[in-house]
């Protein structure tokens, strides 16, 4: 590691320098470069260096390489934002060009909303020649790769492809401890893949680099990708709701931002025209909970109860460095409280408090963030949350609770939803017929998916 010298944001070009993956350790590198800096080398690590027999899926791993290579590279460039973008290695193509800068603009839209910079006005992504290379023909096993983030949303959905009798296989990016735990309690085996960014990067912040959100699912579904080539999964499942498909926030300039970009139905279109015009069109990437509301996911796993005293949707569960809330919830964060308010609706207090170790709801400190989380005079937080309109309907649902209806902030926010729109109940636990769940699925599971 090279100590980082001069102001990053100064930086005028961002290169992409090469990707290339060991069999023999199962490590794959992909370097990026600020000018002439030192080189910037993230790593990955798949177990038990897995490297398919079939030339077919190596060649075709190594183009998923190159697209987790551009799709990574988002961390590295928001350090500097610089105007020109170049390439050492493999050139995208037209279309792989215009979707990488979607991804960058929408992904970087709220990093550029909070830095107060217009990321989206600083590039373009050049595209390479005119020829397409064809997609490979593989021959894959009919199961399921399933991303894990040891929350409510992955336990569902890996439920709901078990009782459709498909053969799955956990999968999850980094060393966190909460999500083994869930997979534990669920009696499977995990496939767990290391990230290790390049070490230079805290530095880089300390020298003045720009700094914020990132499309991170984006990312997380290239790794997978990778996954799903190397070890043989025709299916590549998420667990990513409908609601992210609502903008956080729209600017004074009517410009969208949606903290959710890389889990919305429109990044998994544009990413699911990627692999299969690129890589393989027998590959499936799909969300198995698209069709549901945040509410309808947390009415299914409320009857989950082997998971309620192991699993956490507190995102502060999953930094870095590890584990650094004591309990699994730190109780003050939009997250827990969408958590405590959407369980309350299907379950009593003693459940709520023994699976968050207190009650948010009784709480006077945790009004206004409650406020925010029901777009009552307050913006939507910037946070995998559910729609305003959902948080609106289950203060309202909970509030006609009678062993709810008295905590103290269902009592000072009820009277605020008289002056909004609430939608019913009825239609938010309805399933949308808009998802890209493959039929062999959903004909397994009549009347779940609508």
């Amino acid at each position: 590691m090279q100590t980082w010298t001069g102001d990053p944001r100064a930086t005028q070009v961002f290169r992409f320098g090469t990707c290339a993956y060991d069999p023999r350790s199962g490590e794959a590198t992909l370097s990026y470069f600020l000018d002439n800096g030192p080189e910037l080398i993230e790593r990955l690590s798949f177990p038990h260096a897995p490297w398919p027999p079939d030339p077919s899926r190596q060649a075709a791993f190594l183009r998923t390489l190159d697209v987790l290579h551009w799709l990574a590279g988002v961390s590295y460039y928001k350090a500097a934002l610089p105007a020109h973008i170049q390439f050492d290695g493999q050139f995208p193509g037209p279309g792989l060009a215009e979707f990488l800068h979607q991804v960058y603009v929408q992904g970087l839209a709220e990093f550029s909303y909070v830095n107060q910079v217009d990321a989206a006005a600083r590039f373009r992504f050049e595209a390479g020649p005119e020829t397409v290379p064809q997609a490979y023909t593989l021959l894959l096993p009919e199961r399921a790769l399933v991303a894990m983030g040891g929350g409510k949303d992955s336990l569902v959905g890996l439920d709901l492809l078990r009782r459709a009798g498909m053969e799955v296989m956990p999968l999850c990016i980094g060393a966190s401890s909460l999500i083994g735990n869930t997979v534990r309690v669920a009696g499977l085996p995990l496939l767990r893949i290391g990230r290790q960014l390049a070490p230079e990067l805290p530095a880089l912040n300390a020298a003045g680099a720009w700094n914020g959100h990132v499309p991170v699912t984006a990312i997380n579904s290239a790794i997978a990708l990778c996954a799903s080539v190397l070890y043989g999964f025709r299916y590549v499942v998420f667990a990513n709701e409908r609601s992210a498909d609502e903008a956080t926030l729209v600017t004074a300039d009517g410009i969208p931002v949606n903290h959710q970009y890389s889990k919305s139905s429109a990044f998994e279109q544009a990413f699911r025209a990627v692999v299969h015009s690129y890589i393989s069109p027998e590959i499936e990437y799909f969300s198995i909970l698209r069709p549901f509301s945040e509410l309808d996911i947390v009415r299914r796993f409320s009857s989950l109860t082997e998971y309620h005293l192991v699993y956490s949707s507190c995102n502060r569960n999953f930094h870095q460095q590890g584990l650094p809330v004591e309990g699994r919830w730190c109780r003050n964060c939009p997250k827990c409280r969408f958590a405590a308010l959407s369980l309350a609706v299907f379950l009593n207090p003693p459940d709520v408090r023994t699976i968050q170790g207190g009650d948010l709801l009784d709480d006077p400190s945790q009004v206004d963030g409650f406020r925010a989380l029901c777009g009552l005079g307050r913006d939507k937080p910037f946070e995998c949350v559910g729609e305003a309109g959902e948080s609106r309907a289950a203060l309202a649902a909970v509030a006609e609770r009678p062993e709810w209806q008295n905590h103290l902030v269902v009592r000072a926010l009820r009277a605020e939803l008289q002056a909004v729109q609430v939608p019913s109940m009825a239609s938010l636990l309805q399933p949308s017929a808009r998802h890209n769940i493959p039929s062999a699925i959903t004909a397994a599971l009549p009347g779940v998916f609508g």
